[in-house]
């Protein structure tokens, strides 16, 4: 009996051998929720060479189907084994040596984000979210792994050993219970190498994805005072429809305009006096939200000879500390429904609060933060084994893509419509799911179809697979 058992297990391993072509074209249905992964991932693999875009399409669904990405090792050990016939070392070759360009990711996921804005919206600024996290690692053998200042201290000590993410967001306008929300979505990460300066990357990473941008009237960058230096702020004098929006060091040195021509002759003054955040700006009579608000215009060193906004914010009327931001649009050029707003303050201002607008447009920052706690704690961003940069950077941006379409699938998809209030891992939860389900059941009727000729016993199990409703 042990030895028929053997036979029969050894029969059966030989014929999956033989049909993974079948099952995996039997996944790839269209009709089901695998082939519809397969057909939205497909967009961001249309330049790769076809085993090139498979592997790395499997990796994608792993990462939904198991929930992490702890290893490569783990995925395949776990999942990718029971359907595909690739080895384990194919998809760490896809990740670290195939000739595929995963920085056109960023592109594909802005124009895929873009399409989701609703007509009534087109007119509504998009947003740019600038910023950089630290991952750590242990040991020296990762490519360019170095030591960092950490300002938050995460491991008690101001410096880690590990990696350096410079990371672009777009936040795009949506409907959300008859009020305009936004949809965070995060385009990309480049590892930073000290050859050339994080301001650099992050502006490389812009110019990368302004042509998708070139009809919308306002794209705006929202960045932290640790990115407003020349070398990003330049930017925006590059395309018409693009403006900045930061906060500032509070000892930041800015100038009243400059004064009118006098007639005397000399060379005319390039700005005015020196301002004081403390002194020369006029608080808000009553709080804006948390914070008592002053604005003037203003000329400053980062922007050469171009007026800018310059905001104070403070948390007592007298007194107490201020913070300082800047910014390169003005309320007027601005067209934005503040009353349709989700959140306050935004959706509170008046007449006499038009001109905080911009500033108060800079708490949509605070969304790169939040993705960034999802990814690290919910999605295994931080636990790669790659060694080379192409591999750390092709897997971190898999799992962002993989991120990013928890997002984008329940508004471009009305069948998935009822997660868009959900948090992304609740719609990754019900999928995977879903996905090992469909595994399972495709891979049990075509291992039994032609052992059992029981007309009776594969209705019935057709008819189960039925039932579990792969859609969603």
């Amino acid at each position: 009996m042990i030895i028929d058992f053997i036979i029969e297990d050894l029969m059966l391993n030989s014929y999956l051998q033989k049909n993974f072509h079948t099952l995996t074209n039997s996944l790839y249905n269209e009709k089901n929720l695998i082939g519809r992964l397969h057909q939205y991932f497909s967009i961001y693999f249309k330049t790769f060479s076809s085993p090139a875009a498979e592997t790395l399409f499997l990796l994608a669904l792993s990462i939904l189907a198991m929930e992490s990405a702890d290893s490569i090792r783990s995925l395949y050990r776990h999942f990718l084994s029971a359907i595909t016939q690739k080895s384990l070392t194919a998809f760490y070759y896809a990740c670290s040596y195939s000739k595929a360009d995963y920085s056109r990711f960023m592109n594909v996921t802005a124009s895929l984000a873009l399409k989701l804005i609703p007509d009534s919206l087109k007119s509504q600024p998009v947003f740019f979210c600038i910023d950089d996290t630290m991952i750590s690692k242990f040991g020296r053998k990762f490519e360019d792994v170095s030591k960092l200042f950490d300002h938050a201290a995460h491991n008690g000590s101001n410096y880690l050993n590990g990696h350096c993410f410079v990371s672009l967001m777009l936040c795009v306008p949506i409907w959300s219970n008859r009020r305009i929300a936004y949809l965070a979505v995060p385009l990309g990460y480049r590892m930073w190498q000290k050859k050339e300066s994080k301001l650099e990357l992050a502006a490389a990473m812009v110019r990368q994805v302004m042509p998708s941008f070139a009809s919308q009237k306002n794209v705006i960058i929202l960045c932290d005072s640790w990115y407003a230096k020349k070398n990003l702020a330049c930017i925006v004098d590059e395309y018409p429809n693009l403006d900045l929006i930061c906060n500032a060091r509070a000892d930041s040195v800015i100038y009243d305009l400059a004064p009118q021509p006098t007639g005397r002759r000399g060379r005319p003054a390039k700005h005015g006096e020196r301002l004081s955040i403390k002194e020369d700006f006029t608080l808000s009579a009553e709080k804006i939200g948390d914070y008592y608000m002053g604005v003037r215009r203003v000329l400053t060193n980062i922007f050469g000879q171009r007026e800018v906004l310059a905001y104070v914010t403070s948390t007592e009327k007298t007194g107490g500390s201020r913070r300082l931001f800047f910014s390169t649009i003005i309320p007027e050029q601005m067209q934005i429904f503040c009353a349709w707003q989700e959140k306050a303050p935004l959706n509170q201002t008046g007449s006499e609060r038009m001109q905080f607008i911009p500033l108060l447009c800079y708490t949509f920052r605070w969304n790169i933060e939040v993705s960034y706690y999802e990814q690290k704690t919910f999605w295994s961003l931080c636990s790669y084994m790659l060694r080379s940069r192409k591999g750390i950077e092709m897997l971190v941006n898999l799992i962002n893509i993989s991120y990013c379409a928890m997002k984008i699938l329940p508004y471009q998809e009305e069948s998935f419509s009822k997660y868009r209030t959900e948090s992304v891992q609740e719609f990754r939860f019900a999928l995977s799911e879903q996905i090992r389900q469909q595994v399972f059941y495709t891979t049990f009727v075509r291992n039994i179809e032609t052992s059992i000729k029981s007309s009776v016993v594969m209705k019935a199990l057709k008819q189960l697979i039925r039932q579990q409703c792969w859609h969603l």
